[in-house]
């Protein structure tokens, strides 16, 4: 059987990452998101093992003691990581697996396994960024102010990815990230592994 691939998805807040995602892993049934373990309290609606794993502290320690992350953060008093064990084991299963994750995840990710491939998504403008967040109605105009200043940061890290993608028109975006899958699938080196007793066949003197 042949290994998955794994993703990197990163994006600033408002570019449609989460929303490409979600109807990416709906039309493909060959990919899967990675669920985070996370140190935070669970919110109404959540579901352990769909959004997250919920862990206390302790055991996150633990878990990072025994170097059981692929990429770990700490946001305010909350810690986040991803579990290398569930990713090689869905890897060597066969299937693609995409975290969604901001570029300095990304950059632990590559440091781990370099194979990893990346992709950006950016928002058309600024203005269609900042519409998407203002539309959002949650936020007041200073935290707004921040979020644009962070993400005029962090989208100058595209450079350090394989694929790009804009997110002006929905559909064509996803089409865009469901093409990006199928040519990974079919580099030669994943076609020899998963092909190698056709190619063999095939090559063989008559």
């Amino acid at each position: 059987m042949s290994t998955g691939t794994l993703y990197t998805v990163s994006a600033p807040s408002g570019a449609g990452k989460t929303s490409l995602v979600k109807a990416l892993i709906e039309a493909d049934s060959q990919v899967t998101v990675s669920v985070s373990h996370t140190t935070r309290a669970m919110r109404p609606g959540e579901v352990e093992g769909i959004n997250y794993h919920f862990v206390d502290r302790d055991e996150f320690v633990a878990m990072l003691g025994k170097s059981a992350f692929l990429e770990h953060a700490q946001v305010f008093d909350n810690f986040y990581g991803t579990s290398r064990a569930w990713v090689e084991e869905t890897l060597a299963s066969g299937r693609d697996v995409i975290l969604e994750i901001d570029w300095q995840g990304a950059e632990q990710v590559r440091k781990l396994m370099p194979e990893t491939v990346g992709i950006f998504i950016l928002p058309p403008s600024q203005q269609a960024l900042l519409e998407r967040l203002t539309g959002r109605g949650q936020d007041d105009q200073s935290v707004i102010d921040k979020r644009m200043a962070q993400a005029i940061d962090e989208m100058s890290h595209y450079v350090e990815t394989d694929y790009l993608v804009i997110n002006d028109d929905f559909t064509t975006a996803l089409n865009e990230l469901r093409s990006i899958m199928v040519a990974e699938r079919q580099r030669l080196v994943r076609q020899q592994e998963r092909h190698s007793g056709l190619l063999q066949s095939l090559l063989r003197s008559q």
